[in-house]
Order: C-alpha cells, then structure tokens, then sequence
C-alpha cells in the first residue's frame, strides 16, 4: 500500500469516534504508510501506531472520570480544563504506559500539526524528526485556546493545530500520497458557524494577535476545508469515514455511557466499510 495517507480530523472528546475507527483498523492489521493527524486525531494515532489495542479506550474513557483528567478543578488551580500534565506525562508515563519502542520502531510516517502563535501558520512535526518529543507535540497540538496554555517548543510558542489545518487533507497530498483515507468526526452536513465571541478575542490574545485573527475566521478556514475536500471527492481519490448518526458528545464531554457509544460507533462504521475500504486501496 503505497502513496496513500490516512488523515485525521481532532474534535476534542468527539475523537473517541477516530478511536474506535483506529480499534477496528488494528484489529484487521489494518496500518498506513503515512499517518497525518491534529490535536485529539494525532493523540488518537499514537496508540495505533504503538499498536497497543485498547489503550485509547482505556485513557480516554475509563480516566475520564478522574478529575486530574478534565475539571474545573484543573481550570482553577492551572487555568486548563483538560489536565495537561496528567494527559501527557503521567498517564504515559505511569497509569496507561505508551509503547514509545513500538511507536519509535514502526515504519509509517507519522506527522503532528500544531499552530505557531507568532505567524498563526501551521508547522507539521514529523515522527523522523521529532519522535523523542511526541508527547511534548501532541500537548502542543491538542492546546485548545481558552482553556490550555501554549506549548514551547524550539523556540516556538504553539497551540491547537486544528485552528489553521484542522483537516490537513492538502499536507497529505503535498507530502506525495495521491490517496488518502479521513476520519472525520462530525456528521456529513456539519459546517461551523461563526461564534458570537469572536470579535472579543483580540482582547484575549494581546500577546498572540495572530492567534486572535484566527478564531474570528476558524469558521471560514474549517467550511473552505470541506469544499476542498468535497471537490476532491468527485475525483474518487478519497475514502472517507464520519458518524453514520449522531452521538450527543460535545468537544468538552465526560459522560463515560456517551463516549463509549460514539467509540462504539466509529468501530461499527469502520467494520461496515471494511469491504469498500480495502478495494478503495487495492484499485
């Protein structure tokens, strides 16, 4: 299987419908040359690509419930909802150990997207270049404005990759893989709409006004990203998997019974579309 890219979308706790896709993928030996993914959608491809079944569902549904995951508690005592250092150091490290030698030793190129909040463009960080530091660059990528700090990393500050690419359909393609498999995590006739509290957030971002330019037009970014991908799709070189219904899970959720059924959902819809994904592949 070369040339082909599997691109993942982030979504907040909505990517525990990637996760339950990636479950159904390993389970069929099912792995890509090149793996793209932002924010939850890159967290969520770690665990596959360190081949530890199970793991995704273990960290991200089963800890929910921990305050040190997400809480308001976090958001009082670090000014973060989601626990960033609990996600990224000890759960790794500690509770749900990360296979950093399987992950580090697989073949497949593996990129994260994250935001530079200086120029406001996106910087892609490959598995080659940057492995020892992943966990580092999937907190960087899964910084949510409003509700986590930023990341510094080589001198660079960096948030949410989802704010400039939050589908990096076209990074893929850039990078030479003429097919390319999304999951995506909102239903097929999601477009985003404008926020009201847009126009307040160059208040918000004094230091970063990049950044604040961004959110005001994130709407237009993510709507002009589905053109894209639509117009693509009529050339029959894409493949793509989205919520065949709708689970009621927000990008902020910790209700375990939810998350367990959008999980549930993207395996189903993963397993349904096993048949057409493989002659996708091999045609």
């Amino acid at each position: 299987m070369k040339e082909v890219g599997l691109v993942l979308e982030g979504g907040g706790m909505r990517g525990l419908y990637t996760a339950g896709v990636l479950e159904c993928f390993m389970e069929h030996d099912l792995y890509f040359p090149y793996v793209i993914g932002v924010s939850a959608g890159a967290c969520m491809a770690a665990s596959y690509l360190s081949r530890q079944k199970g793991r995704n569902k273990k960290v991200n549904i089963e800890l929910v419930s921990d305050h040190r995951y997400l809480s308001f508690r976090n958001f009082i005592s670090k000014r973060e909802l989601f626990g960033m250092d609990f996600l990224f150091d000890e759960i790794p490290r500690k509770i749900v150990p990360f296979d950093f030698e399987t992950f580090l030793k697989g073949s497949e190129q593996f990129i994260v997207v994250a935001t530079d909040c200086e120029t406001g463009e996106p910087i892609y960080y490959s598995k080659h270049e940057h492995g020892k530091h992943m966990l580092k660059l999937l907190r960087a990528s899964s910084s949510l404005p409003f509700i986590s700090e930023s990341v510094e990393y080589n001198g660079k500050f960096l948030l949410d990759g989802g704010m400039i690419d939050p589908i990096p359909l076209k990074k893929s393609q850039s990078d030479g893989n003429q097919k390319n498999v999304i999951i995506m995590t909102k239903l097929e006739q999601y477009k985003m709409k404008r926020r009201k509290i847009a126009s307040m957030l160059k208040y918000t971002y004094k230091r970063h006004p990049k950044i604040a330019s961004l959110l005001q037009e994130r709407y237009k970014i993510y709507n002009d990203t589905l053109s894209y991908i639509h117009s693509e799709k009529s050339k029959e070189n894409l493949f793509i998997i989205q919520p065949s219904s709708r689970v009621p899970v927000r990008r902020i959720e910790r209700n375990q019974v939810r998350l367990k059924e959008l999980y549930e959902l993207g395996y189903r819809d993963a397993k349904d579309q096993l048949q057409q994904l493989d002659q996708f592949l091999n045609n």
